[in-house]
């Protein structure tokens, strides 16, 4: 079986690699559970003397990364590179604090547990399996690998089978930073040989950040064998507006949010609630800037809109706005396929989107945007949560009663008020409802994948 890298833009295969046979994966997770013993041991100076290099590596190597990202999965090429720096940032920040994150704590009052000391410590787990997405086929696994080894785990990954090139790159990196052979393998294998590697008595825990379908299966197979997962799967964000908005920085936030990353990011605002007062002049204003927008080849700096990832993913963006289009809704702008040999849409803005509609539940994965308009706080509310969703948000407004009901009452793992949503080192991310269970980043992502345990001394 090979595993293709295939240029999203001209749809031609770039390079073919073959699939890792099932001694290779025996020989890659052995390495990794052996690796496991060595990095426990060692000190956080020396795993942040490691992270650093590994760091300074992917610094050094930005523009080959940003243009294998662009290649491989069609981002603007201004945009890969702003992940790749994000990257070695994030690296950066777990080799500076991750011992000040597992620092523990003791109990002020030990008599109070009738001992003379009690404390709390943060262990390292092992080896952990990550499958991961091709929408940020470096950040996306950097934001788990880096505070992973920090805490003094192992990683596999299991990357997106359309990006195998970053797969490869993640396989020596942490390597050649000076991290001990087997810290971090990539498997080259299809979805289907996941559940191996997870039931593997030496695999203690999984990540996965993708689809709702393979967050469910990953959490099934962890749940019976009673291993820890970390799940952040979907989301369709809501980005509400009120009139108190500064209405030219929410229509500028709101192209931003809508089709970054070609608009296939799970944080990238979907749909846009907003009041009646704005409602139609938010419409003609989003509107004109999301027609404004350039789609074409990536590479080229002018280019904001690259194509999708895969044609299947296109394909089935067409079929919910298909579907949204012929159940009475309206195509402001947008509305189809764009021309050319690649996987491209055109921006896309649509109305009068109700419930019948396949397009209001379900997740779109590309620069098409909804928007709703309501009548005042409440009704912004109960539009915004009737999801499954609940990963991230935005809520527009200068009034301090609207944003503190707004805030409260979004279901969501984040709200950014007068911002669009982002995901930071500093602070925890995930999601709640159908969006997924646990946190990456900030202290709380390093002590996922670790043991807290208790001390207790007579």
């Amino acid at each position: 079986m090979a595993i293709a890298s295939i240029n999203p833009a001209t749809g031609e295969i770039i390079r073919e690699f073959p699939a890792h046979t099932a001694d290779e994966v025996e020989e890659r997770i052995a390495s990794a559970h052996a690796a496991f013993g060595r990095l426990q041991e060692t000190d956080f100076a020396t795993r942040a003397r490691w992270m650093r290099a590994a760091a300074d590596l992917l610094e050094e190597e930005v523009e080959q990364v940003a243009s294998m990202i662009t290649e491989e999965m069609g981002k603007p090429l201004v945009q890969a590179r702003a992940e790749a720096r994000k990257s070695a940032t994030a690296m950066h920040f777990y080799a500076d604090r991750a011992e000040e994150f597992l620092s523990g704590r003791s109990l002020e009052d030990p008599s109070a547990v009738n001992a003379s000391a009690a404390t709390t410590r943060y262990q390292p787990l092992g080896v952990v399996l990550a499958v991961m997405p091709w929408n940020y086929p470096i950040w996306q696994v950097v934001r788990f690998a880096a505070p992973a080894l920090m805490a003094g785990n192992t990683g596999l990954l299991k990357h997106a089978s359309n990006v195998p090139q970053a797969a490869l790159y993640l396989d020596s990196l942490f390597e050649r930073g000076g991290f001990p052979p087997g810290s971090f393998r990539s498997l080259l294998i299809p979805a289907s040989a996941v559940e191996g590697v997870l039931r593997d008595r030496r695999v203690a825990a999984a990540t996965l950040t993708g689809s709702e379908p393979a967050g469910r299966s990953v959490a099934a197979i962890a749940g019976s064998e009673v291993k820890h997962v970390v799940l952040e799967l979907g989301g369709s964000d809501p980005f509400v507006v009120m009139p108190s908005a500064d209405l030219d920085s929410a229509v500028a936030t709101a192209v931003t949010s809508r089709t970054t990353n070609n608009g296939q990011a799970c944080i990238n605002a979907k749909r846009f609630i907003v009041h009646d007062e704005v409602y139609d002049a938010f419409v003609e204003r989003f509107s004109a800037a999301m027609e404004a927008l350039t789609v074409g080849d990536p590479l080229d700096a002018a280019t904001d809109i690259g194509p999708l990832a895969t044609a299947s993913g296109r394909d089935e963006l067409a079929a919910l706005v298909d579907d949204a289009l012929a159940k009475g809704a309206t195509a402001r702008v947008g509305g189809s396929t764009a021309p050319g040999s690649g996987w491209f849409y055109r921006p896309t803005v649509l109305t009068d989107v109700d419930a019948g509609m396949r397009l209001y539940a379900e997740e779109a994965f590309g620069p098409v945007a909804t928007v709703f308009r309501v009548a005042d706080a409440e009704e912004a509310l109960r539009i915004a949560n009737d999801t499954t969703f609940g990963l991230s948000s935005a809520v527009w407004t200068q009034d301090p009663a609207e944003e503190e009901l707004l805030v409260n009452g979004l279901q969501a793992g984040a709200v950014f008020v007068n911002g669009m949503s982002i995901s930071y080192p500093e602070l925890p991310f995930g999601g709640i409802k159908d969006s997924g269970v646990g946190r990456e980043l900030s202290a709380e992502g390093i002590r996922e994948f670790c043991n807290l345990k208790s001390v207790w001394k007579a």
